[in-house]
C-alpha cells in the first residue's frame, strides 16, 4: 500500500514537473515576441518619417511635398521639348536685361521650312519657359525671311492642324499664341490660307463667347479678311454670322 502510495507521488511530481515547464516555455514565447514587437514599434516611431508623420512640423504646411522633376514618375518631355534639348530647333533663346531675344545658328532664310516651321507651330502648345518664347518668336522670325511665301504655301495641309490644336487648347495663353500665329499667317500667305479656313474659325466662334477675347479675336478676323481678300469674308461670315466686314 505505501509502495503504491509513493508511486502515484512520484507520477505527481512528475505532471506537476511538466506543467511549469510548459508554463514557463510559453511564458518565455510570450515574453520573446512581446520584446520584438516592442523593438519594430519603437524603430518605426523613432525614424523620421514616422516623427514626421505624429508630429508634423509647421513648415510641412507651408512646403507641402512635391514630385520629384527628375524622378521615374515625373511626365515625358513634350515632342517639341524633346526636339529642342537634341539641337533639332536650330536657335537658343538669349536673355537679355530688358527682353530676350533669338539667336539662330545660321541665317533663318537659309533654313528649309519642312519640317521647321510645323515643329514651331507644335511648339505653340507648350506652357513651360523657355519653350513658349522660343516657339512663338521661331514661328514669328521665319516667316518673314525672304521667300517665305513660297516655303510656307505647301505646308499648309500639315500646319493647319497644328494650329487648330493651339487654337481649341484650354490655357488661355496658348490660345493666344495660336490666333497671333494664324494672322502672322495670314499676312504672309494671304488668300491661300481661304482654303483652309472654315477649319479655324469653329475654335474662334466659341472663344467670342468669352468677353476677354472678343476684342482680340475680333481684330484677327479683320486681319484675315484684309490679307485674304473678297473670299474670305464669305468664309468667315458663314462660321460667325455676327462679324461685320471691316469694308462695312
Amino acid at each position: 500500500m505505501q509502495k503504491s502510495e509513493c508511486h502515484r507521488g512520484v507520477q505527481l511530481r512528475n505532471r506537476v514537473t511538466d506543467n511549469c515547464d510548459q508554463k514557463t516555455s510559453s511564458s518565455a514565447q510570450i515574453k520573446h515576441r512581446t520584446t520584438v514587437q516592442q523593438r519594430r514599434s519603437s524603430s518605426s516611431t523613432s525614424s523620421p518619417e514616422s516623427a514626421r508623420k505624429l508630429h508634423p512640423r509647421p513648415s510641412d504646411k507651408l512646403n507641402p511635398k512635391t514630385i520629384n522633376p527628375f524622378g521615374e514618375q515625373s511626365r515625358a518631355p513634350s515632342a517639341f521639348a524633346a526636339i529642342y534639348s537634341k539641337g533639332g530647333v536650330p536657335c537658343r533663346l538669349v536673355h537679355g536685361s530688358v527682353k530676350h531675344r533669338l539667336q539662330w545658328e545660321c541665317p533663318p532664310e537659309e533654313l528649309p521650312f519642312d519640317p521647321l516651321l510645323i515643329t514651331l507651330a507644335e511648339g505653340l502648345r507648350e506652357t513651360k519657359h523657355p519653350y513658349t518664347f522660343v516657339s512663338k518668336e521661331g514661328f514669328r522670325e521665319l516667316l518673314l525671311v525672304t521667300g517665305a511665301l513660297e516655303k510656307a504655301v505647301p505646308l499648309l495641309p500639315r500646319l493647319i492642324p497644328v494650329l487648330k490644336a493651339a487654337l481649341v487648347h484650354l490655357d488661355d495663353e496658348v490660345f493666344e499664341r495660336g490666333l497671333n500665329a494664324l494672322v502672322q499667317l495670314s499676312v504672309i500667305v494671304g488668300p491661300s490660307l481661304n482654303d483652309h479656313l472654315k477649319h479655324l474659325l469653329t475654335s474662334l466662334s466659341r472663344r467670342l463667347r468669352d468677353k476677354k477675347f472678343k476684342e482680340p479675336i475680333t481684330t484677327a478676323l479683320q486681319k484675315l479678311e484684309q490679307h485674304g481678300g473678297n473670299g474670305s469674308l464669305t468664309i468667315i461670315k458663314s462660321k460667325i454670322p455676327t462679324y461685320c466686314s471691316i469694308y462695312c
